[in-house]
């Protein structure tokens, strides 16, 4: 008997070393395909511009100004992670901005209170939009549409509807004039945040249960997580991180428009799906939001350069959304996604 189980243990095992290469390169592919894609757009676009696009002035441009988009993806993939949408986000962005300029520019605030303000600002959005979607049990997607548009029409009210400048030149140094290695500042406080939203999402508790309730709420009820507890705080953060990305905005423009946020919206959602197919396929993730924003940034310069109006901008986003919701659901095996 001690025969047989060694022979078909031999078996199994001479059947998994043959069967294992070409999964193995599936996942290969499936992991660092939007690496590989991003690269062949460089150098796409970097042999048919070479005199424009690729200059280390665009690229370090490229880099440093999209650090808004990058923080207002991660702020996104928190709630997603566990099925929740926050699609106030981007008037969070909006609101946090015109704060600063507004208490900095026109009331002569310090500046780092002006910026606490509005990062609190974001914390109390986030505790209003949780308290909603987990009390009466309103759908996320609902509530935050509402609060979104709600915030937009107190944006347009407490600036008269009209671009605030005039913000302390002290941000404006921090953010996108001064440089580290010819790259503003912005873009490594995007690269800090990337890896403080992978570590809590791969190596914590409260990443494996954010991900657990996105899985399945019921089970994870179950199994003795608090469920709501996990959204309330997945729904805090997204919009602190939302202040946050305000804040960037207005240290890189030196000033605050009442609806600039709208822009920034579409493009988060498509590089949040976007992202969830590669690096950790299946989920939504850090590095691969990351690179999925670079991904979509890239191609919209590129076809810039290349000759394109000011449409493709909107085409480009819309499709790779469809493009990057569709990828996302080949990934989970075109599992039901209940949202």
């Amino acid at each position: 008997m001690t025969q047989n189980t060694a022979a078909a243990a031999k078996l199994v095992s001479s059947g998994k070393a043959a069967s294992t290469h070409e999964p193995r390169f599936i996942d290969m592919a499936e992991r660092y395909g939007l690496i590989v894609a991003l690269a062949i757009l460089v150098v796409v676009f970097s042999i048919l511009r070479p005199e424009t696009f690729f200059t280390w002035s665009n690229l370090s441009t490229i880099l440093g100004s999209q650090a808004v988009l990058v923080v207002i993806t991660l702020g996104l993939i928190v709630p997603l992670t566990a099925n929740d949408f926050d699609v106030s986000i981007a008037y969070v962005m909006t609101l946090s901005a015109m704060m600063v300029a507004l208490l900095n520019g026109q009331d002569g605030w310090p500046i780092g209170l002006a910026v606490l303000a509005a990062l609190a600002m974001g914390i109390a959005v986030g505790a209003v939009n949780a308290f909603f979607i987990t009390t009466f049990r309103i759908h996320s997607l609902v509530v935050t549409l509402g609060t979104g548009t709600f915030l937009h029409g107190l944006t347009l009210y407490v600036s008269d509807s009209m671009t605030i400048s005039g913000i302390s030149d002290g941000l404006m140094n921090w953010v996108i004039v001064d440089r580290l290695l010819g790259i503003p500042l912005e873009f490594y406080y995007a690269l800090l945040l990337c890896i403080l939203v992978w570590y809590v999402f791969e190596f914590t508790a409260i990443g494996r249960q954010m991900l657990f309730v996105g899985r399945g709420r019921e089970v994870a009820r179950l199994s003795g997580i608090n469920t709501d507890r996990v959204r309330r705080g997945c729904l805090v953060v997204s919009s602190f991180m939302g202040a946050l990305a305000g804040v960037l905005y207005a240290g890189t423009q030196g000033a605050a428009d009442p609806v600039s946020g709208v822009s920034y919206l579409l493009p988060a959602f498509a590089a949040a799906f976007l992202g969830s197919t590669s690096i950790t396929p299946g989920r939504f993730n850090a590095w691969g939001s990351a690179i999925a924003v670079y991904f979509l940034v890239v191609g919209i310069t590129g076809l810039v350069f290349m000759g394109g109006s000011s449409f493709v901008q909107d085409m480009f986003y819309g499709g790779a959304l469809v493009l990057a919701v569709t990828l996302s659901q080949l990934v989970r095996g075109r599992e039901e996604q209940q949202f």
